[in-house]
């Protein structure tokens, strides 16, 4: 029995719309608020990176999108609209219709992604059977055309191999073919480079803009990498200690920074390091989520902070070309 396709994509507005997005997680110590309120949107075609450190939220957020949040971990509030509709406010069948044609998702750890039992023409052809009820030999041969196009040599041979038997970015390549299967409108690529060495990661980079070109999907790329992110997004979200700091366009957010956590990334870039001499970096480390402060979240790193930084906690305001800052003090920085 085929499932019921998955409701047209709307021709206006963006294909993911996050808004207000509040993740709580359950630990020893008690519960803490591992996404505060973070809202951002992408469009068909274009890239979108959620960057920042470890810790700070990124992964998090493209789990509770996606719906795979580990149950120590709640969505609290917010909407994500993907084609219109709130897919939190869906029961988990009606989810579960949506991920592949919809939504779909890159991890960045494949071996552990792929299932090591099953051959992965199975893997990649699943999709098409529960999806679009095609049999098991119609399936694989679309597992088989899809290997073809993500670079798999002799991927008809292949296809009955196990995902052990193939190195770590031959195995990338399998999972963002799953992932594009069913040429969804969003792809969530979460790290996917992590572990490959420069010039795989390259490769697979390359890769998916090639895809995305021609699915016109919109992707969101998350990453701590500053030079993935300016070689291939388009908008960018700089998120600390679970909070949305600063968004706007690449372009404008890494020419003309208006946060100091930005700033600082930036500023870490050994560009000019020289042999012997220390590598700059942002001082100290994010807070602890049960330690976030009340004030601004930046503040124990901040080279602005003043008595208001302690006291008010800045939200998220227009600082002109349609970027956005949450800092009291943004109109300061100056790189020059």
């Amino acid at each position: 029995m085929t499932t019921a396709p998955a409701p047209a994509p709307s021709t206006t507005g963006p294909a993911l719309d996050v808004e207000g997005l509040c993740v709580d997680l359950s630990t020893a110590s008690g519960t803490v608020r591992a996404v505060d309120g973070v809202s951002f949107s992408v469009r068909r075609g274009r890239t979108l990176a959620l960057l920042g450190e470890s810790g700070c939220g990124k992964s998090m957020t493209a789990l509770s999108v996606v719906g795979l949040l580990d149950p120590a971990a709640q969505v609290t509030g917010g909407a994500v609209r993907v084609r219109g509709e709130d897919t939190l406010r869906l029961s988990p069948a009606e989810r579960r219709k949506l991920a592949g044609p919809v939504l779909s998702i890159v991890f960045q750890d494949a071996l552990t992604a792929l299932n090591p039992v099953q051959p992965v023409g199975r893997q990649i052809g699943e999709p098409f059977r529960i999806h679009r009820g095609l049999s098991r030999r119609a399936a694989r041969e679309k597992a088989i055309e899809l290997m073809t196009r993500v670079g798999i040599p002799e991927p008809r041979q292949r296809a009955k191999s196990y995902p052990h038997q193939f190195s770590g970015g031959m195995r990338q390549r399998l999972l963002i073919a799953m992932a594009v299967a069913l040429d969804p409108d969003v792809l969530i690529a979460d790290e996917p480079t992590t572990a490959l060495d420069v010039t795989v990661q390259a490769q697979i980079m390359r890769l998916l803009r090639d895809l995305q070109d021609e699915r016109d999907m919109a992707v969101v790329l998350i990453t701590h990498d500053l030079a993935v992110v300016a070689q291939r997004a388009d908008d960018v979200v700089v998120m600390y200690a679970g909070t949305v700091v600063e968004k706007g366009t690449v372009r404008e957010v890494f020419s003309a920074p208006r946060h100091p956590y930005t700033l600082g990334l930036l500023d870490s870039v050994p560009e000019d390091a020289e042999r012997g001499q220390p590598l700059p970096a942002v001082p100290g480390s994010p807070p602890e989520l049960s330690a976030v402060p009340s004030g601004c979240v930046f503040q124990a790193r901040c080279p602005l902070v003043r008595e208001r930084c302690v006291r008010e906690r800045p939200s998220l305001r227009a600082t002109g070309d349609g970027r956005s800052a949450a800092c009291h003090f943004s109109e300061e920085l100056d790189r020059d």
